[in-house]
């Protein structure tokens, strides 16, 4: 068979992998209905308009949507040229919310962008994650297997100096994010064995410092240690969202007719929308969006073997690990597993610039796929 035979053979037999994107938009659904549910009753009360919030995630969604298609139809060799420069420009980016007049302050913390002329915000965080990721898996085709030991010093240099501004802002929960991204995607390439110690010692060695020196970070791990010792006050939102899933039972008070929404959970519709879904859902609800979640890496595992490119399998690897750690970590701190770190829950939380984002890789994803299924482009080694 020649070669042009054989690929118009695959091009006959290719089928696109619909639950890469069709699963994200169904958690997209459900996060609109929760968001719609969580504030309704303030969104009534402050501004006459029930579906506010659930009407602007729906925009956010069509934007986000419309970033999935942009980033599919380019080609993973541009994306691989330009990876590099793509992380510069993040990098700078990131820096912006710490400047007066462009930054926005929420919360005590500088991570977001106020757009002019929109009433919108952009945290570039999430936009810098991204970028490590697509770098890190071209620096790793390279150079890893031919010298580990110079590849992990090079990804370790290259994430910490990428978390900077994330630092300074500061953003504890991206910076852990980045830094586990990163190595995770080393084991995958070489494994274990630098990571363990090196990345562990330095992990050990930055936390306990990076939690004393900010007040906030030392009071949310005193409430994830012992929430009823100031149930009023540090806390209060962990025991909340404990109350909400202990409300829901197993099948949930239904939906729209959770009770914490009502000014008992802070947050509700953004970084405890799980535990919103855990009280009008129920133990089947939250179960379901775990099954989506597992059900999806199911699908971008088959992509990850079926690629015969380093840099492709690579890629594919850290962004699903973009993904599934966020909503590892989302999941843990709503649950009291782990302190609170204010990660969204990917796809279901509020917030344009996740859900974009989040989009975006999906559409990366996609682009990889049909790539891994029809050989494309060799990068190892370029």
């Amino acid at each position: 068979m020649t070669e042009q035979s054989e690929a118009e053979s695959k091009e006959r037999g290719y089928k696109a992998n619909p639950f890469i994107w069709v699963i994200p938009l169904i958690l997209s659904g459900i996060g609109i209905l929760m968001i719609t549910s969580t504030t309704s009753p303030t969104s009534f009360i402050y501004t006459g308009t029930p579906f506010q919030m659930g009407i602007k995630q729906l925009r956010w969604l069509g934007i986000a949507l419309c970033g999935m298609f942009f980033v599919y139809s380019v080609p993973i060799r541009i994306w691989y040229k330009y990876s590099s420069l793509l992380l510069i420009l993040m990098w700078f980016v990131s820096w912006l919310p710490l400047f007066p007049g462009v930054g926005e302050a929420i919360g005590g913390a500088r991570r977001w962008i106020r757009l002019p002329g929109l009433a919108v915000s952009l945290q570039p965080g999430e936009l810098l994650c991204l970028a490590v990721a697509l770098h890190v898996a071209k620096l790793l085709s390279r150079k890893a297997e031919r010298d580990p030991l110079k590849s992990f010093t090079m990804t370790m240099i290259l994430t910490l100096l990428a978390v900077l501004p994330l630092i300074a802002q500061p953003d504890l929960g991206t910076t852990i994010l980045i830094f586990t991204v990163a190595m995770g995607m080393y084991v995958e390439k070489v494994g274990w064995r630098y990571p363990l110690f090196a990345g562990g010692s330095i992990a050990a060695a930055a936390l306990p410092m990076l939690i004393v020196f900010e007040p906030y970070r030392m009071r949310r791990l005193l409430a994830w240690l012992d929430p009823w010792r100031d149930p009023l006050n540090k806390g209060f939102q962990a025991i909340q969202g404990l109350i909400a899933f202990a409300n829901g039972g197993l099948w949930g008070s239904g939906l729209g007719h959770g009770f914490q929404k009502l000014n008992y959970l802070p947050a509700a519709y953004t970084d405890f929308i799980y535990a919103a879904v855990g009280e009008e859902l129920g133990f089947a609800g939250t179960l379901c969006i775990l099954a989506l979640f597992a059900f999806w890496l199911m699908q971008t595992r088959d992509s990850y073997f079926r690629s015969e490119d380093s840099f492709k399998a690579t890629l594919i690897w850290g962004i699903s690990l973009t993904i599934l750690l966020p909503l590892v970590i989302n999941v843990a701190g709503v649950t009291k597993m782990i302190p609170l770190t204010g990660m969204p829950l990917p796809f279901v939380s509020y917030g344009g610039t996740s859900l974009v984002t989040m989009w975006a890789r999906v559409g990366l994803l996609l682009r990889l796929e049909k790539d891994s299924w029809f050989g494309g482009e060799e990068f190892d080694g370029a």
